[in-house]
């Protein structure tokens, strides 16, 4: 059959190339269309609700689709409470859609769905007898996340590196368990296994109980040997507020001092061994930061208190240990520039004293540990010193000490072409710190040893080592560098100027790199 020119001419037609300026008119038309559709039923849903926001509902059910390998019971204890028949007084339409965003917000903490969750509220079948004109039935939507991961990679840190392997496995038994497994060799930590399993409490994602075990091999090289750990820990977490969190811990750790170099100080050689840590730590944090890594807002506090090898813990260490963990950040507004100028100014403050309890009738003789003691200095903490280049010293080797204070400030500028939008920034710091050992206090009905040191009372000791602290200046760094933030760890290359430095205290003037979660 011969085609007509009438067809003939709609066929050439679309033969014919699309005009680019028509094409993009059309698309343009079309995105217009769609937006205003949009936006006349986000109008339609907001007159709805207005309308309806004191309007008495009865939330009559709620059923969660697509969780097929999460128990019902589990879902139960999340969604019960809204149901109508399980509140004391009635609901208005806001409150309803207020209890249901809290119930979801925590089936979303749960970290078994992706996201977003979707909810969808409707009327039941009028026809049936038992409903009422005020029951409303909701369903939510959700996908549940594969039920494991296996990552594998490499990381660079502060002279060191490793390979890792990290593997999770979700929603266990259906109750949003976790089993979380890693394992890392690597130059500084040459070996590393651990494996945590983590449940919240009563569907609770504020309430968490973790245990796990772990073990460890790190060359301590600052300190002429190596430490081997091996145990395990219990822990409870308890979400308080959207930035604020505690965690109760009690852990038992087998702790070796093995490995020693040739050259390794009389004071690494008496803490050689084997030792028994059980212990019991409180850590409480509130953290209000825009941005954990690069804040330009907010404040940080954070507290970690531990009681090890007193009254029941047993163990062969004793002691007691608090440290404290202060950051605070503003933005500083640029004439002429409106919003959010991308220059901040930081400022941080550290500190930390460890206490060893007695475990015989004479307080003098028990000393604390090379495995216990607090190490300062770095590019994490004080920049422009060596890794644990400040406090006591024995030869070659730092060996800790037991009462730190540090503190920095920094301020942070957009790179020029760069912008504040971006998580790199120029940095400059000033940084400094002490570390110290306890110092001994002579007492009435002690003579003192040859070098003039003797078993004091506790608080006296303390006082005394304390007040040392303020007497002189600290050892202190300053320098300029570069700061990138990403979401996983901060990346920092400084050029430091030392500018006080101790004799025996190893400062490091030029070019340094740090990688880590927490800087000063």
């Amino acid at each position: 059959m011969a085609s007509s020119p009438l067809d003939d001419g709609v066929f050439a037609q679309l033969r014919q190339p699309i005009d680019p300026k028509v094409h993009e008119q059309r698309e343009r038309q079309l995105d217009e269309r769609i937006h205003g559709v949009y936006e006349k039923s986000q109008q339609r849903q907001a007159e709805l609700l207005g309308t309806n926001t004191h309007k008495p509902v009865t939330i009559s059910s709620v059923r969660v689709l697509g969780a097929s390998h999460t128990r019902h019971g589990f879902l139960e204890r999340l969604f019960h409470p809204v149901l109508s028949h399980n509140r004391q007084g009635s609901y208005t339409l806001q409150e309803a859609l207020q209890e249901l965003g809290g119930a979801v917000e925590k089936l979303n903490r749960l970290d078994i769905f992706q996201q977003p969750i979707s909810t969808y509220i409707d009327t039941p079948d009028q026809t049936d007898a038992s409903t009422t004109p005020t029951d409303h039935a909701v369903f939510i939507t959700a996908k549940e996340r594969g039920r494991y991961t296996i990552k594998t990679g490499t990381e660079a840190g502060t002279a060191e590196g490793s390979a890792y392997v990290n593997a999770q496995l979700r929603n266990i038994f259906g109750g949003a368990e976790s089993l979380n497994a890693h394992a890392s060799l690597g130059t500084r930590t040459r070996s590393a296994y651990s494996a945590n399993f983590d449940t919240p409490i009563l569907s609770n994602p504020d309430l968490r109980w973790q245990v796990g075990g772990l073990a460890s091999s790190t060359l301590k090289h600052w300190a002429s040997h190596e430490e081997i750990l091996k145990g395990g820990n219990t822990r409870f977490l308890w979400q308080t507020g959207a930035r604020s969190k505690h965690e109760f811990m009690y852990s038992g750790l087998w702790r070796q001092v093995t490995g020693l170099a040739e050259k390794a100080s009389p004071t690494v050689r008496a803490d050689a061994g084997d030792s028994f840590k059980s212990s019991l730590t409180h850590t409480w944090t509130n953290d209000t930061r825009d941005l954990p890594m690069l804040p330009s807002r907010g404040y940080l506090l954070k507290t970690v208190t531990e009681l090890a090898g007193f009254g029941p813990l047993q163990g062969d260490v004793g002691f007691g240990k608090f440290q404290f963990d202060s950051q605070a950040a503003i933005p500083i507004p640029i004439p002429g520039i409106t919003g959010d100028s991308g220059v901040s100014f930081t400022a941080g403050l550290r500190g930390g004293l460890l206490y060893p309890l007695s475990s015989g009738a004479q307080s003098e003789a028990t000393q604390s540990r090379l495995n216990d003691r607090f190490q300062l200095g770095g590019p994490t903490d004080v920049r422009g010193f060596r890794l644990s280049g400040l406090g006591p010293r024995d030869g070659q080797d730092a060996v800790g000490g037991d009462v730190f204070a540090a503190g920095g400030a920094s301020l942070l500028l957009p790179l020029p072409r760069v912008g504040k939008d971006t998580p790199l920034r120029l940095q400059a710091f000033i940084n400094g710190g002490r570390l110290l050992a306890l110092k001994s206090t002579p007492s009435s009905d002690s003579p003192e040893n040859a070098d003039g040191a003797s078993g004091g009372s506790a608080s006296g000791s303390l006082l005394a080592t304390m007040g040392e602290l303020t007497k002189e200046l600290p050892s202190a760094a300053a320098g300029i560098g570069l700061v990138y933030a990403h979401p996983a760890a901060r990346f920092e290359l400084n050029f430091s100027l030392p500018l006080v430095v101790r004799k025996g205290e190893e400062g490091r003037k030029g070019l340094s790199f740090g990688v880590g979660i927490d800087f000063l």
